[in-house]
């Protein structure tokens, strides 16, 4: 995709975080919390950062699926061939815990591969993007683009990841989400705690856990519950770019694909570029 339309998608989710900041920062602020279909939480802040998104967004050739979006039937995306995959507060549970751990995501998939990602956090201010063609990158301390920003000047205070130190030492890094340790991750962290001889599990909300395995900060990220494709397109870009991948967990040489009849995903794990599995 162009470099302009990364810049653009990255000024949405720096622009939609900020928009969730001025709810999250409100002391009188009560989220004004509904319930889903499938009884996940809605805040005020998942529908005003999502107006933001939409606002840039459409001002591009593509269509979008969003998580706070219309429901699109299945028959009408598929004839999308390139299109947009967005979570406008992913980690909202845990935005209503008030821990931080909540992201922006917003990926340009082609083709149902993740071609580009933007993930922003922020209570961190913290920046994650990539595309296939420049590697993926993170920029701390970010709040705002300037007007005159470009992707070029973006770079320049960059770090392109992975980190090329090896973070994880001697132990072996798994990272696991906060809400989701079942039994059969449980397990898979049993069958590692055999083969390596120190095992530490990182636990993370959101989309944070590929940005860890885009890092290089983690080993493995076994995910064996429920996910949408907008919880993972994002972060999957990232991590592709970065050199590692997301396969599907029962069919280890295949990645995820997206924009699919259905938008659940199965049960999957990833690995940085450094795979130690």
């Amino acid at each position: 995709m162009e470099k302009e339309e990364l810049m653009l998608a990255i000024r949405a989710a720096i622009e939609a975080g900020a928009a969730i900041m001025k709810v999250y920062t409100d002391p009188d602020a009560d989220f004004e919390i509904e319930r889903k279909a499938d009884n996940s939480p809605l805040t005020i802040a998942d529908k005003r950062s999502n107006e933001v998104i939409m606002s840039h967004l459409s001002a591009l050739p593509y269509p979008v699926l969003s998580e706070e979006g219309k429901a699109i039937p299945a028959e009408e995306r598929r004839n999308w061939k390139a299109l947009w995959v967005v979570d406008p507060l992913d980690g909202t549970k845990e935005f209503i815990k008030r821990n931080g751990e909540f992201t922006v995501n917003i990926a340009f998939v082609n083709e149902g591969k993740p071609e580009a990602g933007v993930i922003y956090i922020p209570v961190k201010e913290e920046l994650y993007f990539a595309d296939g063609e420049s590697g993926a990158y993170k920029v701390e301390h970010i709040r705002a683009l300037d007007a005159n920003e470009t992707f070029e000047s973006l770079l320049a205070r960059a770090h392109r990841l992975p980190y090329s130190a090896d973070v994880s030492g001697d132990a072996f890094i798994i990272v696991a989400s906060r809400s989701h340790l079942n039994a059969e991750t449980e397990s898979f962290i049993a069958d590692m705690e055999r083969k390596y001889p120190k095992v530490e599990t990182v636990s993370r909300g959101s989309s944070l856990k590929l940005c860890l395995i885009a890092e290089g900060k983690a080993d493995v990220y076994p995910r064996f519950a429920p996910t949408m494709e907008w919880d993972t397109a994002a972060g999957h870009a990232i991590v592709r770019a970065s050199g590692g991948e997301v396969y599907q967990a029962e069919h280890p040489d295949t990645p995820l694909l997206y924009n699919k009849e259905d938008l659940l995903n199965p049960w999957f794990i990833a690995y940085p570029k450094k795979r130690r599995l």
